[in-house]
């Protein structure tokens, strides 16, 4: 649940990667950093809080350099401090260091128990430093050598990009968790950003999505490829498609907003209602609203009003700001659902705590039935690889039948999309992904003092200073 976006051989490439940010500030708003290479040294800025309050124009300045990395971030492992912040920089024996990571390391607390019974110091608690100690241990004449042979020791979901004074290295793992693209821009620089979004705003051009197991690395304007020695079944988040990435963005080669408006087609198949309008809850709904209202017959109304200047309250990491946020964040419109039986259709429901407040304020704008659709499975189980839904305690759909929820928040029906309907509604048709939230099969499985951490990892986040 993190931005990440690295720039090579680009006049005012900091300003670029502030840009690049900007785009993915969606991806994480509690803290944001950018480091340059300015041909000399490292110059790194990281502050707590979205991108336009860590950074103006006097200090873009004084990030210089052709070359720049830069990261937004949501915390699911380490706890939300600046120490956390990246990007994170070392100075190793092989030279200075800067890495931004997006996932999580399945195995990030054994192997950082092993790092630090043979003398390493952690700066930080993010699991992201690990691969910088694994680096320093195992250094060699090549950058990438090194890393490949750090990456040989981690398990789990990682979309890095590391900046070095001999240029980027952009690297995915196996399984292609979280995504990452390459971009070029029109006078030969390259770039690459979590989603293609980024590239739209700089002009660049989408060139392809980093493979599972591909590390790319950018000198000036020549790209090497190399591919990782392990194998790995490919599993691609679907929750990205389902909800997170932004839907103009293209994501895992699918156009997300198309796979969107097949999902809610798909749902409008499989859980028809007898109702009069479709009303999608803003902005994550949107499409797959559309899609269901077109394939029911349904016309759409923007019967709830998104205040834009609230962020999305799923990624707000305090629980009682998500209390809080739903009431600032929508308002309905009553000229468009007083009397009306209203279909309403949502991404997902995660923890169960907004959902009952979004259907009483449906129904306190007049509307005479809700029915609540939502485009995707059931969550009912964690995801260790980088989504902010760390126990089943929290999943409302763990402990409760389909039922149990409808009445737990109030809607004359629920239904949800199967598993197998979201799976045909990928425009591709491509298979590969990774379905744990819903189905309990995970990829990388994470076992011991790794699972025990993840398991805890709510408690300790909010009592850590």
């Amino acid at each position: 649940m993190c931005g990440i976006f690295g720039i090579e051989d680009q006049a005012d490439a900091a300003t670029f990667t502030y840009l690049g940010l900007y785009a993915l500030q969606h991806r994480g708003q509690e803290s944001s950093g950018i480091v340059s290479w300015d041909g000399e040294a490292l110059r790194v800025r990281r502050g707590m809080g979205q991108i336009a309050d860590v950074f103006d124009e006097g200090t873009l300045a004084r990030l210089a350099g052709r070359r720049a990395l830069g990261h937004t971030r949501y915390s699911t492992s380490g706890t939300s401090v600046l120490d956390n912040a990246q990007p994170i920089v070392a100075n190793t024996s092989m030279g200075s260091l800067a890495l931004v990571h997006n996932g999580n390391l399945v195995n990030a607390v054994s192997e950082r128990r092993r790092l630090e019974s043979g003398g390493s110091i952690f700066q930080t608690s993010s699991d992201t430093e690990v691969i910088l100690h694994l680096m320093a241990r195992n250094p060699r004449r090549d950058l990438v050598e090194s890393l490949l042979v750090a990456l040989q020791r981690v398990r789990g979901a990682y979309s890095l990009i590391l900046l070095t004074p001999g240029g980027l290295i952009a690297a995915r793992d196996p399984h292609g968790f979280r995504p990452l693209v390459l971009g070029a821009l029109a006078d030969g620089g390259v770039c690459f950003a979590s989603e293609s979004c980024a590239f739209d705003l700089l002009g660049a051009r989408l060139v392809r999505e980093i493979e599972p197991g591909e590390v790319v690395v950018a000198r000036g304007g020549e790209l090497e490829s190399y591919r990782m020695s392990q194998l790995r079944e490919p599993a691609r988040c679907l929750f990205e498609l389902v909800y997170f990435a932004r839907p103009d963005s293209t994501v895992f080669g699918e156009s997300v907003s198309q796979a969107r408006l097949a999902m809610g087609a798909q749902l409008a198949r499989e859980a028809p209602a007898d109702a009069d309008v479709v009303v999608p809850v803003p902005d994550s709904g949107l499409f797959s609203a559309l899609g269901y209202a077109r394939e029911s017959g349904l016309p759409l109304e923007f019967g709830l009003i998104r205040n834009h200047y609230v962020g999305r309250t799923f990624i707000e990491p305090k629980q009682a700001i998500r209390h809080f946020g739903v009431k600032v964040k929508l308002n309905p419109v009553r000229q468009l659902i007083a009397g009306q039986r209203v279909v309403l259709v949502d991404d997902s429901i995660v923890r169960g705590t907004t959902s009952p407040k979004i259907v009483k304020m449906v129904r306190d704008g007049g509307a005479r039935e809700v029915h609540v659709r939502i485009s995707c499975p059931p969550t009912a189980w964690p995801c260790y690889y980088g989504i902010d839904m760390p126990t089943r305690q929290e999943l409302v759909a763990a402990n409760n039948s389909v039922e149990e929820i409808r009445g737990f928040i109030d809607a004359d029906s629920l239904a949800y999309l199967s598993l197998e309907g979201l799976s045909q509604s990928l425009p591709s048709g491509q298979g590969g992904h990774c379905t744990a939230c819903w189905s309990g099969s995970y990829p990388e499985p994470v076992t011991g003092a790794d699972r025990r951490q993840a398991e805890l990892f709510p408690q300790l986040k909010e009592v850590e200073p």
